[in-house]
């Protein structure tokens, strides 16, 4: 999706935004530690440099970890402590997560130690900015977090780099060891001090990353539905009227159906094809597919509104344990643990499965000549000889089919860890991670539905669309051609989903409805 056009972001002690997030995470914009947030990062390091010189036992600064939590440590291995915890926990297995995953979670980790909440020094804060305006993202793998104690080993893979150990891609993204690329890019490696380590690693910044992203991808999406919603009632020869303004908020004020049936409405003014039938269409009601979509397509929008309302709590949150208070207390607490998140990274994949089931109906009735209201079978040039979009139908049922797998709950799932200290875990990092390939999905169904739906309006023979599906319709043929004798059909479904993530298929509807949301 867009990243926006955010060319810095400057960070304060306050938080940032999700345009601030994305445009880090995606457009790669410069940051910047703003004046306020120095001061607040160097006032919390004095209370935490007191500590470590004391002898009251503090975690994380004088004690070990998790279940080793009251093993004293010596002021002599201090040090040792912190570096020690970044290499047993960097334990990650599997494929490399996406650099903009990594880059979302570094960002979101320096924002934390701008809040002046962690205690770190300031140098550390200063290399996590360096790292990402030099285009240096740690390879962190897919597999190790629980979302507990924070995502502590995809963290701990970002804060091992720092130290010039581990391995990044550099910013033309080929592998090479985090050392090389920082003596490139005129880095000096870190050494950890006291509490550092822990502070590096004890946020959930790996899943909200995640979240704000799909929050972000599913909003546009949403539009993208509305508009492949209106064109396959068109193309299927459905009513406009059941989305007039007045069956909707003042019958049943829910939000998101407003805004859809509002989109769907504006979408199918002045089509030719709906006005063809008006008066003498013999059907009562259209199938639900057609005739629910606001309702389906508005709950979606409902569910990202509550989710981005977690997002920018989160956001607001200065996660850290211990963390340092404001009198120089330095207390533990649980904030670390990821089940707000990991709640709402689940419901939007359950949203989402069901946006893109219905999606499929659609595109699946079109195809078939008994519900199609007189299209040809499967939309094919020629019937028998010619296949036409059968398989990308198939194609559509199975992303529906795995989308409806990945909707399973992760966060319903809890397996103790730590010899039983993190007794209870949140699962959010693998919500985040399957959330992200369910919306990957969507955009590939939406896409399909796209295709179908453009060709089904040129079947109407000797009937214009509405002027915003000739405009997206005139958009979707500069990449894929238009009803013809069966041709290989990959590329062109590959090229539809490029339009759709470019946002290229929205503008193009917007030109005609100015107010589409």
């Amino acid at each position: 999706m867009p990243s926006g056009s955010i060319s810095s972001v400057v960070l304060g002690t306050s938080g940032v935004t999700f345009e601030d997030v994305i445009a880090v995470a995606r457009g790669g914009a410069i940051v910047e530690i703003s004046a306020e947030a120095i001061a607040a990062i160097e006032s919390s390091r004095k209370f935490i440099d007191q500590y470590a010189a004391g002898g009251v036992p503090v975690y994380g600064v004088s004690t070990g970890f998790g279940a080793l939590a009251n093993r004293h440590i010596n002021v002599e291995d201090r040090t040792q402590l912190q570096k020690s915890l970044i290499r047993s926990h960097a334990a990650g297995v599997g494929p490399a997560v996406e650099r903009e995953v990594v880059r979302a979670l570094m960002f979101l980790r320096l924002r934390t130690m701008a809040s002046g909440r962690t205690g770190v020094r300031l140098a550390v804060a200063q290399i996590y900015a360096e790292f990402l305006n030099a285009g240096i993202t740690p390879v962190v793998p897919e597999f190790g977090s629980l979302g507990c104690s924070g995502d502590l080993a995809p963290l701990s893979h970002c804060a091992l780099a720092t130290m010039g150990e581990g391995v990044v891609h550099d910013a033309h993204g080929v592998e090479i060891p985090a050392l090389q690329a920082m003596q490139a890019a005129g880095i000096i490696a870190i050494e950890l001090q006291a509490k550092e380590g822990l502070a590096l690693i004890n946020g959930t910044d790996g899943m909200l990353g995640m979240l704000i992203m799909a929050c972000s991808d599913l909003a546009a999406l949403c539009t993208v539905a509305d508009i492949t919603s209106a064109m396959s009632i068109e193309g299927l020869l459905g009513t406009d009227r059941v989305y007039a303004p007045d069956l909707h908020a003042p019958l049943r004020p829910q939000i998101g159906q407003t805004v859809s049936a509002a989109n769907i409405y504006a979408l199918l003014k002045n089509s030719k094809i709906v006005a063809s039938h008006l008066e003498n269409d013999s059907r009562v009601q259209d199938a639900y597919s057609l005739r629910c979509a606001p309702q389906v397509n508005g709950a979606v929008r409902d569910t990202v509104d509550y989710a981005a309302t977690i997002a920018q709590r989160e956001l607001a949150s200065s996660i850290d344990n211990p963390v340092v208070l404001p009198d120089g207390r330095i207390e533990s607490n649980g904030n670390f643990h990821g089940a707000p998140i990991g709640y709402v990274l689940d419901f939007l994949a359950i949203a989402a499965a069901d946006l893109g089931s219905m999606s499929e109906r659609r595109t699946d009735r079109a195809l078939d000549q008994h519900r199609s209201a007189g299209l040809p079978p499967f939309l094919a040039h020629d019937p028998g000889v010619d296949s036409g979009l059968m398989i990308a139908q198939y194609t559509q049922a199975g992303l529906v089919s795995e989308n409806k797998r990945l909707a399973v709950p992760a966060s319903v799932d809890s397996i103790p860890s730590s010899a039983m200290q993190e007794d209870h875990v949140s699962m959010g990092w693998s919500a985040g991670r399957k959330l992200r390939k369910v919306v990957e999905n969507l955009s590939r169904i939406l896409a399909i539905e796209l295709v179908t739906s453009a060709r089904a309006i040129e079947f109407r023979v000797g009937l214009t669309p509405s002027p915003a599906a000739a405009n997206v319709i005139q958009t979707l043929r500069t990449v894929v051609p238009g009803i013809g004798p069966d041709r290989w059909l990959s590329p062109e479904l590959e090229a539809a989903v490029q339009l759709v993530n470019s946002g290229k298929i929205v503008d193009a509807a917007r030109e005609v409805v100015r107010n589409l949301i």
